[in-house]
């Protein structure tokens, strides 16, 4: 069968775990399904290259920390949105995105939140070309989140998410496609705080997250083929200095690690096909908690592979009177693990508690999936460190 172009980005999805045809044993990135959890929805911290942790909280923290909701004020909501890879698909692709948050008594916290990623019209033909059938693949996520304040400077945050991912129909390698389902959750701590006592106190934070901790998805008749989840790390932080009544910047720099298997390295038959013979590597058919523990070693290209499975993401933001906002940002991943590398750059204004920001991001990386995005997003947020000093 023969598919349009959207379709064959999906496939690497559809057909995680399938063994395929190779000349050489090469390293490759993790195979996941439901990858659309990762994308970053939020248009200001898209344009620091998509460090998230450092920004100043506010309601779409949810998306990689929702422990810093504790500190983004009385309560607040969010709506994003981006009409995603829309060089590749006719502007019929888009992402939304929802959230909100409130808080009570200075030390607890709710949110919730809501992903969808419609990726258009997808065609099937047959060998001869004749169309078979219109598809719309679509994928979204429901979250809801607990927040809890321990001491003046710390948070705790837990997630429970359900994923629906509808990706294909009919048969592909003689195997029948189905949407699939899972259930996941999060874990994340966040710590902010203050130095010296310039004007406002220069704001320093960090935060860890683990997110997407869940079942697998079955795309496929099969119950041998499970897909993972992107379980992911996030290690993140911020400084904020100048911190005047006029002028504020503030870096930030998040670093990412998939929990998931390592592809090992098979041997190849005399036509240099992949066999089920494992040469280097470990077998990644396994439960989610030793997956989990065993993303840290378990490529067959050793430490130096691992750390190729790290990606980063750095940024600077300016506010000039907390109105106005410019950013600029670069987020990297190995050639060898997916290929995706952006510039990022945004702008975002503010006027009293509601605030537009708009992120444009280049790819500098040869990823099929991976071209010009805009995204945007609208935040009303009630309180908050951008309000008021943080307290010593």
């Amino acid at each position: 069968m023969k598919y349009s172009f959207t379709i064959i980005l999906l496939m690497g999805v559809l057909t995680a775990g399938i063994p395929l045809s190779a000349q050489k044993a090469v390293q490759k990135p993790p195979s996941i399904g439901g990858s659309f959890l990762l994308v970053n929805p939020d248009a200001r911290s898209s344009g620091v290259g998509d460090a998230t942790t450092g920004l100043v909280p506010d309601a779409n923290s949810l998306f990689s920390n929702a422990a810093k909701i504790i500190f983004a004020g009385d309560w607040g909501v969010s709506a994003s949105y981006s009409p995603w890879m829309w060089e590749l698909n006719n502007n019929k692709s888009n992402m939304a995105y929802v959230s909100g948050y409130k808080t009570w008594n200075g030390s607890e916290g709710i949110g919730f939140s809501m992903k969808y990623f419609n990726y258009g019209a997808v065609t099937f033909r047959d060998d001869n070309g004749t169309v078979l059938q219109d598809y719309n693949p679509r994928e979204f996520a429901v979250d809801g989140a607990y927040a809890k304040k321990l001491g003046k400077h710390m948070s705790l945050a837990v997630s429970i998410r359900y994923i629906r991912s509808q990706l294909g129909q009919g048969s592909y390698n003689n195997l029948q496609q189905k949407p699939a389902s899972a259930v996941a959750g999060d874990i994340s701590y966040y710590y902010q705080n203050s130095k010296d006592k310039l004007d406002f106190g220069n704001r320093y934070c960090f935060g860890v997250s683990i997110t997407n901790i869940g079942t697998k998805l079955q795309y496929t008749d099969d119950n041998t083929r499970k897909s993972f989840l992107p379980m992911n790390l996030r290690i993140g932080g911020g400084y904020t200095f100048v911190h005047t009544a006029d002028h504020e910047f503030t870096l930030s720099l998040d670093i990412n690690k998939l929990l998931v298997p390592t592809p090992p390295l098979y041997a190849l038959d005399s036509n240099g096909i992949e066999t089920n013979q494992i040469l280097k590597g470990k077998d990644p058919n396994r439960g989610v908690v030793n997956a989990i523990f065993s993303s840290f070693g378990d490529a067959p290209g050793g430490f130096h592979e691992e750390l190729r499975e790290f990606t980063i993401g750095s940024g600077i933001e300016y506010a000039y009177r907390q109105a106005l906002f410019l950013r600029a940002g670069y987020f990297y991943e190995h050639p060898d693990k997916g290929y995706r590398q952006h510039f990022s750059a945004g702008v975002g204004v503010r006027v009293s508690n509601l605030s537009l920001d708009i992120a444009y991001q280049v790819p500098t990386g040869e990823s099929l999936v991976q071209k010009r995005t805009l995204k945007f997003s609208l935040v009303y947020n009630i309180g908050g460190t951008r309000d008021e000093p943080i307290q010593q």
